[in-house]
Order: structure tokens, then C-alpha cells, then sequence
């Protein structure tokens, strides 16, 4: 494919990839209007989120596996049609059980999205070029993250739109995407004639499954160290040993095991659930922190992460480029991981008084340093494994990412709820959580001195979580330090498929 063909090919793949992060993001100001009106719970509020990612995080694998056998173009253009039929099933659910089984049909055709789009271009772009599309990524990524918040808060507030068109609102793009990559996506399909492991896809999915339910749950719906954790924790473990011992005997695993064999996809593997861990377990409680400790309304809240995201897009794309021209990248991964500690220890200073400039400043230090390390990270693992693995490794970066992403949500959470409640009590005694714990106030009915002692206990807790997230990114610079830097290939992945073809004994 030449350059401009590349070009059009990735314009059908970004808008893909910008509608489903897109509908991950603007329910967020959308969901308590959508609960009321359909008649929901607390609980199904936390279950419209966490089941999209849970269908998503277990499907990574084979989506990736996947493409190592059939054709890309056509496996995500089904997985966008996936996504479409789950956006009108939610945009004409007329009750919550619906409403969750379309997020399960969007959380799998988004995680076909996300796995194949690097999977796509690893095939048309050979890694010394790859750098200089990533900075295309976090630009797609920032603006859906940034935009889907506030359009969807606009689309609820518009009294002729309502929330149904916060999932109306991606269909068009969607068929839009998958006609631009029907007419402009342009790969040889090598069919092989062998069987998916669907044992080891279905043990693999349920031992995952089972320890994301466990995370989502625990701490909130029963003890940590309650039967259910047990339960959750020995049947997830079990699944997942049945499917790592089917796997080994399977002729073609979901996760082919002797990939871990490689040093740099392994390390690779271990920093992105990490990453996963302290990125998502860390910021995603920030825009608490806007709205309670600073009081800032949801809308400001959203906008106030615009440094984050832009330190994002302005290092993974002088990052990419800088990949590009000279060929190195594991200087890049050292740094950001580097820049990604220091962010969190800065972030773990912060308190309801923080200058909102210096707040600003910490945040896009963060933000430089996870742009630099995640999407680099892929590039690694894919350049360093064979053509006919590149879906396997791609998707099990991904996976373990947004593995340990889940993961971090739930278990740091756990932790902000705790010490947000023994705050509470120690301010104001153990009557004002009911023995339970403490529930977010609605500022708006506080007394001024109440007001201040709960912006105090939220910015105090959300600092400390920041401190926790340190250690966890350390492991992460100590992961990354000991991968070993290999010259990145000047060929595409078919070019690699057809020489390793040729090279292959008959």
C-alpha cells in the first residue's frame, strides 16, 4: 500500500476507534438520567459501565487470534457491526436487562475494534514508520475521551434528543467506517486451514470473567475477605489453569504460550498491566476530586483533564516521530515510565487548596509519560515476534492493559471507599455512615463547615490513592529497564508473513 492509501485506510480506522470510545465515555453525565428513566438500581448504574468492559477485556485474546487466521478487513468490519447492533438495541431498550445485554454486544464489537486497528496497521506499516501514527492514536483517543462526557451531557439536556441518542449518535459513524474500509483497506488474506481452540477461548473467558465480576464486586457488595471473594478468586484461578493446560495441548491456542518464551513480549506484558493498573485505578476517581473536593460542576470537571490528555498527545506523537527518524524506542519506554512515576508522586500532594495551574502542571506530567509508554510498549512486542504471531501479541498486550485497568478501578476504589468512610468517622463519628459507607453528600445541602471537613476527607483520600498508584508504576520502570531494545523492521507484516513463508522449511 502506498502512503496515501495508508493514509485513507487509517481514516476509516480512527473513526472506528474514536465512536467506541466515544460511547464508552458519554454515558458518564447520561447514566442517572438513564437509570431514572428506566427504572434502575444503584447497582445496574455501576453494571451499564462494568459490563462493557468486562465483555470487552475477555474477548481481547480472540479478536487477536482471530486475525491471525481470517481476514482483518472483514473481522473488523463485523466487530463495527457488532457495535452498531448493540447501539440501537440500548438506544430502543425499553427496560435495564436490555440495556446491559447491548452493552455486552457493544463491549465485545469494541474490543474487536481496539485489538484489530493495531493489528491492521501492523500489517500495512512496518514498525520504523509505526512511531509516527501513534501521536494519530492519542489524538483520537484524547478528543472521544474529552468529547464524549460533554456531548452526551448536551444530548440529555436537549429536551428533543434525550439519552437515547447518546447511542444513537454512533451509528452513522460506524457505517460510515465500515464503508471507508471496505473501498480503502486494501490486505491479502492467507486462509489456513486449521480449527480455533474455542475450549480454551470459552475457559479462557470465564477465569477472566471471574476475577473481573470478583473486583467489581468485592469491597462494595461483600468483604474482601468474605466466601464470595473465595468463591470468585478459586473458580477464576481454576478456569484459567484448565485453560492454560488446554491451551498447551490445543494445535492452534487462543494465546499461543511459547510467545511468553520471548523476553520482550513478556516484560511487555507485566509493564502494561501495570500501566493498566495505576493509569485507570488512579485518574478515573480524579473527576470525583473536580466535583467534590473542588466543587467543581461535571461539565468543568470534564474540561479540567484537558492537560492530562494533552501532555498525552504531544508526547506520544514527538515520541512516535522521533521513533521513526532514528530507530530507537526503548529510551522512550525508560522515560516515560520515569515521567509516569514522578506524575503520580506529584499527584500525591495535591489537596482541596492545590493552585488549579500547578493541578494542571502534575496532570500533564503524567500525561507525557503515559503517552510515551502505552501505545510504545505494542510497538515493542510486535516487532519482536513472528508475522504469523502479530494478532496473538497485539491483543495480549492490550488484554492485560485493560486486564489490570479493570482490576485497578475496582481494588483502588476499594481503597478510596475505606478511607474515605474512616476519615468520615473520625470527623464525624460513626453515625454519619450508618455503620456502612460513607455515601458521596450532595454538596448543595451542606453547611459551610461540613462542606470543608468532606472536601478535606475526599482530597486527602484521592492524594493517598495517588501514593499507592507510585509503587505500582516503579514495577512498571523496572519491567521496562530489563527489555531488551531489538532494531525495528523496515517491513510490514505481510512482507514479514511472505519472507518467513519462503523461509520456512517444506
Amino acid at each position: 500500500m502506498s502512503h496515501a492509501e495508508v493514509v485513507q485506510a487509517l481514516s476509516g480506522i480512527m473513526l472506528g476507534i474514536f465512536v467506541t470510545i466515544l460511547a464508552s465515555t458519554i454515558v458518564s453525565n447520561a447514566l442517572p438520567r438513564i437509570i431514572a428513566d428506566l427504572g434502575g438500581t444503584q447497582s445496574v448504574y455501576t453494571w451499564v459501565v462494568t459490563i462493557e468492559l468486562l465483555s470487552m477485556t475477555a474477548t481481547l485474546p480472540l479478536w487477536g487470534k482471530m486475525a491471525d487466521l481470517y481476514s482483518k478487513k472483514l473481522l473488523i468490519q463485523l466487530s463495527l457491526g457488532l457495535f452498531v447492533l448493540g447501539s440501537l438495541i440500548a438506544g430502543f431498550a425499553p427496560n435495564v436487562t436490555l440495556l446491559l445485554v447491548s452493552r455486552v454486544a457493544q463491549g465485545v464489537g469494541a474490543g474487536g475494534v481496539g485489538a484489530l486497528a493495531m493489528i491492521v496497521m501492523a500489517a500495512m506499516i512496518p514498525p520504523r514508520e509505526l512511531g509516527r501514527y501513534s501521536g494519530v492514536f492519542g489524538a483520537v483517543f484524547g478528543v472521544a475521551t474529552i468529547a464524549g462526557p460533554l456531548i452526551g451531557g448536551v444530548l440529555v439536556d436537549t429536551s428533543w434528543l434525550g439519552w437515547r441518542w447518546c447511542f444513537f449518535i454512533g451509528v452513522p459513524f460506524s457505517v460510515a467506517a465500515v464503508a471507508l474500509l471496505q473501498r480503502t483497506l486494501h490486505l491479502p488474506v492467507v486462509r489456513r486451514s486449521v480449527r480455533i481452540d474455542w475450549l480454551g477461548a470459552l475457559l479462557l473467558t470465564a477465569g477472566v470473567c471471574a476475577l473481573l465480576v470478583w473486583s467489581s464486586l468485592a469491597g462494595r457488595h461483600f468483604a474482601w475477605g468474605s466466601w464470595q471473594t473465595a468463591a470468585f478468586v478459586s473458580g477464576g484461578v481454576l478456569l484459567l489453569g484448565l485453560a492454560v493446560w488446554t491451551e498447551s495441548r490445543a494445535a492452534e491456542p487462543i494465546i499461543p504460550l511459547r510467545i511468553f518464551r520471548n523476553r520482550t513480549v513478556t516484560l511487555a506484558v507485566v509493564a502494561s498491566t501495570l500501566v493498566g493498573v495505576a493509569m485507570f485505578g488512579g485518574t478515573v476517581f480524579l473527576s470525583q476530586y473536580f466535583q467534590v473536593a473542588l466543587g467543581k460542576s461535571p461539565t468543568v470537571a470534564g474540561l479540567m483533564s484537558l492537560p492530562m490528555i494533552a501532555g498525552l498527545l504531544v508526547s506520544s506523537t514527538v515520541a512516535g516521530n522521533l521513533i521513526t527518524r532514528y530507530g530507537r524506542w526503548k529510551p522512550y519506554l525508560v522515560v516515560g515510565a520515569l515521567v509516569m512515576t514522578a506524575g503520580f508522586a506529584l499527584l500525591g500532594t495535591i489537596d482541596p487548596g492545590t493552585d488549579l495551574v500547578l493541578l494542571g502542571g502534575y496532570m500533564m506530567v503524567l500525561g507525557v509519560g503515559v503517552g510515551m509508554l502505552m501505545q510504545n510498549l505494542v510497538l515493542a512486542a510486535q516487532n519482536d515476534v513472528p508475522a504469523a504471531e502479530l494478532g496473538a501479541a497485539t491483543s495480549t498486550v492490550t488484554f492485560f492493559r485493560s486486564m489490570g485497568g479493570a482490576i485497578g478501578v475496582s481494588a483502588l476504589g476499594a481503597v478510596l471507599t475505606n478511607r474515605v468512610t474512616s476519615l468520615t468517622v473520625e470527623h464525624f463519628g460513626a453515625t454519619a455512615t450508618g455503620g456502612g459507607s460513607a455515601r458521596v453528600p450532595d454538596l448543595a445541602t451542606l453547611s459551610a463547615p461540613d462542606l470543608a471537613a468532606i472536601r478535606a476527607i475526599y482530597g486527602t483520600a484521592t492524594s493517598e490513592l495517588f501514593l499507592l498508584a507510585v509503587p505500582i508504576a516503579v514495577l512498571a520502570v523496572l519491567a521496562v529497564v530489563f527489555i531488551r531494545e531489538k532494531p525495528l523492521s523496515t517491513l510490514t507484516g505481510d512482507e514479514r508473513a511472505a519472507r518467513e513463508a519462503t523461509e520456512a522449511p517444506h
